[in-house]
């Protein structure tokens, strides 16, 4: 049994353990380990001292880098600990891949409303490359697309078929760059983000808060956490939301209702389980457009779009969706060398998505009526598509010693299966809108017809080893995938995947906390349909050589992660010729260089700062003429970040936090080269009152309300950025 010692300074500004109020009399605490958790137990004074005994000031109990765990709290911005990366319970120093972990403080502190308003502050990332859109979470990782999973499991399947996951629900999210399939099976070249969810605590903690900001927006929440029985084998933990909101784009709502109850049950120091419910609806709408570049990136004789127009009919336009998951995690170490875990969760989606937007994607002569400066044609838009998702995760973790070199040996196997029916909509048109003085009404509806039934079944198997010898630290990881998508009565967008894909990394352990590392990854994501030979399209492959250097000052809640790499992504489509016919054909490769820079601190309990750069060198390398050297669409070159947040006091008065931050996203282009997108400069800020049970915040975002532009794309739409967001807080924790 292991004793840390209670630290008396004042309270962070946020906690990544909720702290019970100033004032409580303490007389004994103490903590003990116990399967990776902190337990926090008092005991009474005799009671022949009882009547002597003072009041003691309140203490704030800390969670050291040593009762971290991969899924649980981290008191402020520097996360040591992480499983995304590998699967296992791994400091976040000794994994040879760029791996960043926001936290539950961070998110806090930076008053994040969104998970892509979270990860603006990352390095590599690009966060919100298709503007304002409130379907869906958005972002690149070193200029290319990630895949989405929650708590290591699959959580987005296609486009347009999930609720978005609220980030009061997060403890964390892992920000994972570069090709995963090794670990996770067919994905993104650009990475995984995993998000995290919030998790039963031993100790008792209780808040409920509002919020309210511009946009009309109002929010009540609320999160429950403790033991249920005296010997703190039965834990819950119960999340709860509701907001009533405006957005910057007229008509569309932004309203949600969440609820996550989740269990733990852990009857012994060897053995849990713990059970992850939720709940959600989202209410919003059409707050993309696909604008034309005339009228957003180039001048329009009749002016310029605003940025808030509503280009869909009040009414018909809705994005309703709503999930119900039900999942659990169970981990039983059976001895000292062998741990087994399975990881499951099978959710239910549906969503109706009825929407009006700017029509035919055709460059320049998309979306206004030829001849016009101000009526922009409309198409109509439907899908009511039903998701039901299962996967299941097990593995077995063996911890063992041959010889002078110590090994965590992970073998596992993965499945997934996802069906989606619904409806989708069959004509209806909408009369050309005047972006100026709009008047609706004149649409009709379309019809509707049954989706042809999809699914998409995944099977993995991989095997890793961690191995550690002296200083040196080696990673070797195989997997192989049976992959199969099919649409019935749809035989071109069928496929069959069989896959096998490597992950290899080296690295070396210094006394001062100094470690360079290299690193090799692999990844694959199935292409649907066939070309005109009837030939089936290969998945496309990924693959990414990575070198780089980790340094957390000893004794410092500091890190700084230094990143060159070369990530290339083969078997892009592209136009060609096949037996003398124009066709689709797989010779494309695309090609990311870069470097990044990351630097995260919590120093001296008063100061927390984030500094980020990142370099991004995208292009075709391989493909049609028209294609090679082509920047790859909405990647900037150039990227940077700066936040910090200082704790003071105020005429005497303890627990005043200001804070602020700056964000550069350089210039993109269209795909062509064609279509430059300018760079823009952001700036947020936040002051707070945290002392005690009671927390006040502010938080701007886009402070000087500057209007711009995301991205501009070569099939001829643009999409705006989020404008000012002012939302003030309060929280009550008891």
């Amino acid at each position: 049994m292991s004793f840390h010692p209670i630290s008396r300074a004042r309270p962070r500004l946020a906690r990544s353990r909720l702290t019970p109020p100033r004032g409580l009399s303490l007389t004994t605490l103490a903590l003990s380990l116990h399967a990776g958790g902190v337990f926090a137990q008092s005991a009474g004074t005799p009671e022949a001292a009882s009547g002597a005994a003072a009041e003691l000031p309140a203490v704030t109990v800390r969670a050291s880098g040593v009762d971290e765990t991969a899924t649980g709290p981290v008191h402020g911005f520097v996360a040591r600990r992480s499983a995304t990366a590998t699967k296992t319970d791994t400091p976040v120093m000794e994994t040879p891949q760029s791996i960043t972990v926001i936290t539950r403080d961070r998110m806090e502190a930076q008053g994040a409303q969104s998970v892509q308003q979270a990860i603006g502050y990352t390095a590599g990332v690009y966060a919100g490359p298709y503007g304002n859109d409130a379907r869906g979470d958005w972002g690149k990782f070193r200029g290319t697309d990630f895949t989405q999973y929650r708590d290591g499991l699959l959580n987005q399947v296609g486009f347009y078929n999930n609720v978005r996951a609220d980030v009061y629900g997060l403890e964390r999210i892992d920000v994972l760059r570069g090709p995963s399939s090794m670990l996770f099976g067919q994905g993104a070249v650009g990475g995984i983000l995993n998000l995290v969810s919030k998790r039963p605590q031993a100790e008792a903690a209780r808040e409920v808060g509002v919020q309210f900001g511009n946009y009309n927006r109002k929010q009540v929440q609320a999160d429950l956490t403790g033991p249920l029985d005296a010997e703190g084998k039965w834990m819950y933990r119960l999340v709860a939301l509701a907001r009533d909101s405006d957005t910057q784009v007229d008509y569309v709502p932004d309203n949600r209702y969440l609820i996550a109850p989740s269990l733990t049950y852990r009857p012994n120091a060897d053995t849990s389980f713990t059970l992850l419910t939720n709940f959600q609806r989202d209410e919003t709408g059409t707050s993309v457009g696909f604008f034309p570049w005339r009228g957003t990136l180039y001048p329009n004789p009749g002016g310029q779009i605003p940025d808030h127009l509503f280009i869909s009919e009040p009414g018909y336009d809705r994005y309703n969706a709503e999930q119900t998951s039900v999942g659990y995690e169970f981990q039983h170490k059976v001895n000292d060398a062998l741990t087994v875990r399975q990881n499951l969760r099978y959710s239910h989606s549906t969503v109706d998505y009825r929407s009006i937007y700017a029509a035919g994607f055709t460059g320049a002569t998309h979306g206004w009526v030829p001849g016009s400066s101000t009526l922009m044609r409309r198409t109509v838009y439907l899908s009511q598509p039903t998701l039901n998702a299962f996967v299941v995760d097990t593995q077995a973790q063996g911890n063992f010693r041959t010889g002078a070199v110590d090994h965590t040996l992970l073998a596992g196997v993965d499945y997934q299966h996802a069906e989606i029916t619904g409806r989708s909509g069959v004509g209806g048109t909408a009369a050309p809108l005047d972006v100026f003085n709009p008047v609706y009404g004149n649409f009709t509806l379309p019809g509707t017809r049954d989706l042809n039934p999809s699914k998409q079944i995944q099977t993995g198997v991989y095997l890793q080893d961690q191995l550690s010898w002296n200083k040196w630290l080696l990673m070797l990881g195989l997997r192989y995938d049976w992959s199969r998508a099919a649409q019935d009565n749809t035989p071109a967008a069928s496929r069959e995947d069989n896959e096998l894909t490597k992950r290899a990394g080296l690295m070396y352990r210094s006394d001062i906390g100094l470690n360079p590392y290299v690193s090799y990854t692999e990844s694959f994501q199935g292409l649907p349909g066939f070309n005109r030979s009837n030939q089936a399209f290969k998945p496309l492959r990924g693959s990414q050589w990575e070198a780089g250097i980790k340094y957390q000052p000893p004794g410092k809640n500091a890190s700084l992660t230094v990143a060159a790499f070369d990530m290339r992504e083969k078997n892009r489509k592209t136009a060609g010729v096949v037996n003398g016919i124009p066709d689709q054909v797989q010779v494309g490769e695309a090609r990311t260089r870069g470097i990044e820079v990351e630097a995260l601190a919590s120093l001296t309990s008063r100061l927390d700062l984030i500094a980020t750069y990142t370099y991004l060198d995208a292009r075709v390398i391989e493909g049609s003429a028209a294609e090679v050297g082509k920047r790859l669409a909405s990647t900037p070159s150039n990227m940077a970040s700066l936040w910090a947040n200082y704790r003071f006091k105020l005429f005497g008065l303890p627990g005043f936090v200001a804070g602020g931050g700056v964000r550069y996203v350089g210039p993109s282009y269209d795909g062509t080269d064609q279509n430059r997108v300018g760079g823009v400069t952001l700036y947020d800020a936040m002051i707070a009152y945290d002392h005690g049970p009671l927390r006040v915040a502010l938080n701007a975002n886009n402070l000087f309300d500057k209007q711009f532009l995301t991205t501009c794309l070569a099939r001829g739409d643009c999409y705006f950025g989020a404008r000012r967001t002012v939302v003030g807080s309060v929280t009550y924790r008891f």
